[in-house]
């Protein structure tokens, strides 16, 4: 039986994930390197300790039932290792393999039968000038490992701007992607426990600002067979890692309505936080019940939602504004209990419920309610 659930990473998810699971009567133990970290303010306890700490880790194992994690930019070798003491894990070692190196997870899609951009691998300056030449221009060049929010991503238009590129990666391991011109991008938040066991969440429009994640539609706006194939797409890529719990496919939708893979989040995801507000069972839950054995529940729309990220100014560290934001009552506010509003960084988020479909008028009033919003040395 399960009590108590362990969870890698110390974050906003881990944290939503923790709220959940407490709800349902678990206790969490997180271990992340920052004290009194956003999930570690909900759990039980924190390990305070690096990811990569194996005395930490099998800590974390020994006093918990089952281990999860909250992001994939984590220690594969501490995954392994508590597979290896025989703790339960999951996503497995093999999932996570996967979905941190992006040429593994361009390749492991393909042979699912699912379109991606092209793509070539990049370890030397020839492989650049082979890429421009096979791919084409524009492209993105990627990390193959780490990076997320834009962060290990260069938009290259030129051979020269590709070979500059090569040279600000230092010796990392690259993927050279061809740019895709795209009506919308999009994603699928999953939830499986087995063959047989399988939900997926209405498909949502996701809008970014330089990398990252501004603004999620639920439901997208598009037609219903786009929403179905890309339903389907990520429920093969779910069953073909063979992955228990919450997971996340983000698609790019062309201008001929073809669908093409761009990354697989073995986790749940920033674009997936609706379900919280919008839906009858959240993607947090979903995760509790998937990696606990409890059944899955078939996600039901109470109402259409816009979700906005609340990003740090870098000066600042009160949220100004909040009384004018929930005077709106289709509005709902997430505070992540991060101490430092750094530039860019993921501070918040609120979503506004709507009745019917999304519309211009909709998100206007979801940009002017994210307006009112600033960070201030001292509340306001």
């Amino acid at each position: 039986m399960i009590a108590t659930i362990g969870v890698i990473g110390g974050g906003q998810l881990g944290r939503m994930f923790a709220l959940d699971a407490k709800r349902m009567g678990y206790g969490v133990v997180v271990l992340d390197p920052t004290p009194h970290s956003p999930c570690g303010q909900i759990a039980d306890d924190q390990i305070v300790a690096p990811y990569d700490d194996m005395q930490a880790i099998e800590e974390l194992g020994r006093r918990t039932d089952i281990v999860t994690y909250e992001f994939e930019n984590i220690a594969i070798e501490s995954v392994r290792y508590l597979e290896r003491r025989g703790y339960a894990v999951t996503p497995s070692s093999a999932v996570l393999g996967i979905t941190q190196d992006r040429l593994l997870e361009k390749a492991f899609v393909r042979e699912c039968g699912i379109a991606t951009a092209d793509f070539e691998a990049i370890e030397r300056i020839e492989d650049v000038r082979r890429a421009v030449s096979s791919v084409g221009l524009p492209a993105v060049m990627k990390t193959v490992r780490g990076g997320y929010d834009g962060k290990g991503q260069w938009r290259v238009d030129s051979l020269a701007a590709a070979e500059r590129a090569f040279a600000q990666a230092r010796g990392a391991a690259l993927i050279f992607e061809r740019f895709v011109h795209f009506e919308r991008e999009l994603s699928v938040i999953c939830a499986r426990q087995s063959p047989e066991r399988i939900v997926s969440y209405p498909v949502t429009e996701n809008v970014h600002d330089d990398g990252i994640l501004a603004i999620s539609i639920a439901p997208a706006r598009v037609p219903p067979g786009v929403a179905a194939r890309a339903r389907a797409a990520a429920e093969t890529i779910a069953h073909g890692l063979g992955i228990v719990g919450t997971c996340c496919v983000e698609f790019f939708l062309t201008p001929g309505n073809d669908l093409l893979v761009n990354e697989i989040a073995p986790r749940p995801h920033n674009s997936g936080h609706y379900t919280i507000d919008a839906t009858s069972c959240s993607q947090y839950e979903q995760h509790v019940r998937a990696v606990c054995g409890l059944p899955l529940s078939p996600p039901q729309l109470l109402r259409s939602a816009v979700m906005v990220n609340v990003l740090g100014a870098g000066t600042g560290n009160h949220l100004s504004g909040v009384e004018r934001l929930l005077a709106d009552p289709s509005i709902v506010l997430h505070v992540y209990g991060k101490k430092h509003a750094v530039a860019r960084r993921k501070m918040a988020h609120f979503t506004m419920l709507v009745d019917g479909p999304i519309d211009d008028a909709a998100l206007e009033r979801a940009r002017a309610a994210q307006a009112t919003l600033r960070w201030v040395e001292e509340d306001a």
